[in-house]
C-alpha cells in the first residue's frame, strides 16, 4: 500500500490474527474513509509544499507522524518488539515514507494533485516487479498482461499536458519521474518488509518507520528550510497530512485488514485517485479533463490486473470424481 498512501499508503507487516477475515459490517465504511483521507494527502501536500519545499514538507510529515504513531505503539505494549527490530523498521522507514513523501512533494511543485494520485496508484505493479526480482515470484500471464496495460496508462498520461502546471520551472518530465520513483520506492519497502520484518507487530513497524524516516530528514529539512516562516494555513495542511492522513490512516488500515482480509484491503488503492481528484477540482480548482480520466481508467484496469484482483480468461469447472 502507499498513499497511496498503496495507495500513499505505507507498507507494514500484517499480524498472524489478521490473517483471518472477520467481516464486519463496518469494513466497507474504513475502507472508503481510509480512501478518502489518503487522497487528501495530496491536497495538502500541494498546500504545504509550495511554501515548505519539497523536503521540509515530508520532513515535517513524518516528524508529526512519529509523534502520533509511538505514543500508540507504547500503549499497545509493541515497543519491546521495536527495540527488537528497530534496524529494519528505521531502514524500511526511509524508503517506505521518507523519499517518496519527499518526491511526491516535489512533483506536486508542478503537477496537479489529481494527476499525482493516479500515478500513485500504480505502486501495486511496481510492488509485483519488485517482487518477482528480489523473490523470483513471476507474475502469471494474466498479471503480466496488466503490469503493460497499467504502464501504457502512465506514458500515454505523462505524454500529455493535462494535469501539469505552469511556471513552476520544473519539467514535467521530471515530476512524472518524481511520482514513478516514489512508487518504485514503495515496491522495495514492501518487499523489504516481507524480508526483514514478517512477523513483527503493525505498530511497531509502523511507528518505527516514521521515526527512521524523520531521523533520516531531519538534517535535509534544516538545511532546506525555507528563509521565510510559512503561513497558518500550511502549517495546518502538514498538520493535518501529518495526523490524519498518516496517523489515523495506519489505525484504519491495521483494522481494515483484520476485519476485511488483505486482498480487500488492497482495492483502497481504487479509492484514493477518486477522492484526490474531486479534491483538487473541489478546493484547489484543478482541471479534471477527459484525457486524464481515460488514462487513470487504463492504470486502474491495469492495476486490477496485475494484482490479482481480476484474472483474464474463465476459471475451469471442477471436474466430479467417478
Amino acid at each position: 500500500m502507499s498513499e497511496g498512501e498503496c495507495a500513499q499508503a505505507p507498507v507494514t507487516s500484517v499480524p498472524a490474527a489478521s490473517t483471518e477475515k472477520k467481516k464486519t459490517p463496518g469494513w466497507a465504511l474504513d475502507l472508503v474513509l481510509l480512501g478518502a483521507l489518503w487522497g487528501a494527502s495530496f491536497l495538502f501536500m500541494r498546500i504545504g509544499a509550495a511554501e515548505f519545499g519539497a523536503v521540509p514538507t515530508a520532513g515535517v510529515r513524518v516528524g508529526i507522524a512519529a509523534l502520533v504513531l509511538l505514543p500508540l505503539m507504547w500503549l499497545r505494549g509493541q515497543a519491546g518488539d521495536f527495540a527488537r527490530h528497530w534496524k529494519a523498521a528505521m531502514l524500511v522507514g526511509v524508503s517506505n515514507s521518507g523519499l517518496p513523501f519527499a518526491l511526491f512533494a516535489f512533483a506536486l511543485l508542478s503537477i496537479n494533485s489529481g494527476l499525482a494520485a493516479v500515478l500513485n496508484a500504480t505502486v501495486p505493479m511496481f510492488g509485483a516487479l519488485v517482487a518477482w526480482a528480489w523473490f523470483r515470484e513471476r507474475p502469471d500471464n494474466s498479471r503480466l498482461v496488466g503490469l503493460g496495460i497499467g504502464f501504457v496508462g502512465v506514458a500515454l498520461l505523462a505524454g500529455h499536458s493535462a494535469g501539469f502546471k505552469s511556471g513552476s520551472g520544473i519539467s514535467p518530465v521530471w515530476a512524472v519521474l518524481a511520482c514513478l520513483g516514489a512508487c518504485l520506492s514503495y515496491g522495495v519497502s514492501a518487499s523489504a518488509t516481507r524480508r526483514y520484518l514478517t512477523g513483527v507487530p503493525a505498530f511497531a513497524t509502523a511507528a518505527g518507520s516514521q521515526l527512521g524516516a524523520s531521523l533520516a530528514l531531519l538534517l535535509p529539512t534544516w538545511y532546506f528550510w525555507p528563509a521565510q516562516m510559512p503561513s497558518t494555513r500550511a502549517w495546518l495542511a502538514l498538520l493535518a497530512v501529518g495526523v490524519a492522513c498518516t496517523g489515523l490512516a495506519y489505525v484504519l488500515f491495521f483494522r481494515l485488514i483484520a476485519t476485511a482480509g488483505p486482498q480487500r484491503a488492497l482495492t483502497v488503492t481504487f479509492l484514493v485517485p477518486v477522492f484526490a481528484v474531486f479534491y483538487g477540482a473541489i478546493f484547489l480548482d484543478e482541471e479534471i479533463t477527459t484525457w486524464m480520466l481515460m488514462c487513470a481508467l487504463v492504470i486502474v484496469c491495469g492495476v486490477a490486473l496485475s494484482t490479482g484482483l481480476v484474472k483474464l480468461g474463465r476459471k475451469k469447472a471442477a471436474v466430479p470424481a467417478p
